[in-house]
């Protein structure tokens, strides 16, 4: 199965994620920042990264900057409550994003999404 980097501040957040993807056999690495995200990365390839937008340290924007400067072809999607416009979906999605989330989500919703992610 994937192996999965899920940055997100909120641990309820994190837990639900981790719950979700093991429990389909996927390896899940879980951090509460976007330095840990990086770090998490270092030396590892992930199937696919997940990043919340609003994050105390290094937002998910610049997270996700800092992924596509290293590995254009990386995985990345953004979950986040933040509504973006479908201009900018459309112009992150050319800079490399796969996806955008949207909390709340159920983890069906969540686990229908990261599949087709993940196949595609």
């Amino acid at each position: 199965m994937a192996k999965i980097v899920a940055c997100d501040n909120e641990k309820d957040i994190r837990d639900l994620i981790v719950h979700v993807l093991e429990e389909k056999g996927h390896k899940v690495t879980a951090v509460k920042d976007g330095s840990d995200c990086l770090k998490a990365m270092q030396g590892e390839k992930p199937d696919l990264v997940l990043v919340d937008i609003m994050m105390p340290d290094l937002s998910g924007w610049d997270v996700f900057n800092k992924i596509m400067k290293k590995n254009k072809k990386q995985k990345v999607a953004f979950i986040s409550v933040l509504e973006i416009s479908e201009a900018r979906k459309k112009e992150l999605s050319k800079k490399g994003l796969v996806a955008y989330i949207r909390k709340p989500f159920s983890a069906d919703e969540f686990l229908e999404k990261v599949n087709e992610i993940l196949k595609a």
